[in-house]
């Protein structure tokens, strides 16, 4: 039985969480990040009562001069813990994003889409909003969505929205060919983080990868680390160290991010990853 044709079975039947080691399975809480990050800025987080569901990464001292672009974060499993990914956030926000992963610290009970758009609709009006402390420092602009498994499917869907600039699919794929018309809908650059032919969602993310709007710019890395990634390993491992450099080329133009996707010498193609790429300059 194909693993989409599965999947489905196990949803349908009415299982919150699907089969031990499938895509929406809860991977374990990750261990204690590494204070701040690597980037320049040092980051935590957040709650506030203007945006309750969720979870705020950003710089700890907000820098003078610097906008910050919004990342909406969808969770693995779809699941309400803002701080499921923290050391994976942490290390995004540390250099100069503002990160919002939806749910609480700690949190329960299940995400959806909405919530990624509701995340972008609170950091625009913060930017704007007399005392905020995110006022004029946030760069409404340059939005992200993304997401690592369950949260990769939020992220495709949210990515209609015209305001999206770029989207990360994390380990994940659409479950059923009746979703296939989101791929339709994807307008921004899209980069691919996969786990190598042992993820759970290799075959799921490449299916999608073939069925891409022609002219679309977007990148497939695949690192043979299974399903749950590097997220849970100081800074986040190589998934936040690729991850932060695809933001910064995306949402910050920055020229040595953007060398490590483009180009025959790129910094990821060779090594580890194994890449493809369509209609990247």
């Amino acid at each position: 039985m194909k693993l989409r044709q599965l999947i489905r079975r196990v949803i349908a039947a009415g299982a919150g969480i699907v089969l031990a080691g499938a895509l929406l399975t809860v991977p374990a809480a990750p261990a204690h990040a590494a204070p701040g990050g690597s980037g320049p800025y040092p980051a935590d987080y957040e709650t506030t009562l203007r945006l309750p569901g969720h979870t705020v990464y950003r710089p700890a001292v907000l820098p003078t001069g610097v906008l910050l672009p919004i990342v909406a974060w969808g969770n693995g499993a779809c699941r309400a813990d803002g701080t499921m990914f923290e050391n994976f956030l942490k290390e995004l926000a540390s250099h100069g994003f503002l990160v919002i992963a939806s749910g609480r610290p700690g949190g329960t009970g299940r995400t959806d889409a909405d919530m990624l758009t509701e995340a972008i609709d609170w950091a625009i009006a913060e930017n704007g909003r007399l005392g905020s402390r995110y006022r004029g420092r946030i760069d409404t602009a340059e939005i992200a969505v993304m997401g690592q498994s369950c949260g990769g499917l939020e992220a495709y869907e949210a990515s209609a929205d015209p305001r999206v600039t770029t989207t990360g699919i994390w380990n994940s794929g659409m479950l059923s060919d009746l979703d296939n018309h989101r791929l339709a809908r994807l307008h921004a650059p899209i980069g691919y983080f996969v786990g190598g032919p042992s993820d759970i969602a290799y075959e799921n993310a490449m299916d999608d990868w073939n069925r891409l709007p022609a002219g679309l710019p977007a990148f497939m890395g695949n690192l043979d680390v299974g399903h749950f990634g590097t997220y849970g390993q100081s800074n986040g491992g190589e998934f936040g160290r690729v991850g932060a450099a695809w933001l910064k080329w995306q949402l910050k133009g920055d020229p040595a991010a953007r060398a490590m996707f483009v180009g025959q010498n790129c910094g990821l193609c060779s090594g580890p990853w194994q890449i493809m790429r369509k209609n990247l300059t």
